[in-house]
């Protein structure tokens, strides 16, 4: 079982950064490929990034490609996701999640996901 709890959203104006950090406490964090999610009202769990085992190997939606940066630290249980240039599309609520497997875009095939932050971008 893995707990994971974001942290990090609010309000921002468009044109600025937040950083959201998501916390898994007293787990194997290292052994698991870790992603970030968005959902807008109405609409399904969207693939944000996700990073592998170690960090090595990182995937980006196409929309947020050279905006957002993932990023983990095991010896933390931390992950992050930077997020600059933000847009009122931006706009949802983000969710970590956790899985043995590869960094995969498919929201459906992750295990564990926190209770989500929102991240709210005015235009």
């Amino acid at each position: 079982q893995v707990q994971l709890v974001e942290s990090g959203g609010g309000l921002v104006q468009a044109g600025g950064s937040l950083r959201l950090s998501c916390a898994a406490p007293g787990s194997t964090f290292s052994k698991y490929s870790m992603g970030w999610f968005r959902r807008a009202p109405g609409q399904e769990h969207d693939f944000v990034a996700a990073v592998s085992r170690g960090g090595s190997g990182r995937t980006y939606a196409d929309s947020v490609e050279g905006r957002f940066t993932i990023s983990r630290d095991d010896a933390k249980n931390m992950v992050y996701l930077q997020m600059n240039s933000l847009k009122a599309e931006d706009t949802a609520v983000y969710y970590c999640a956790a899985d043995l497997g590869p960094p995969v875009t498919d929201a459906r095939i992750y295990t564990y996901w926190g209770q989500g932050t929102q991240v709210t971008v005015s235009s």
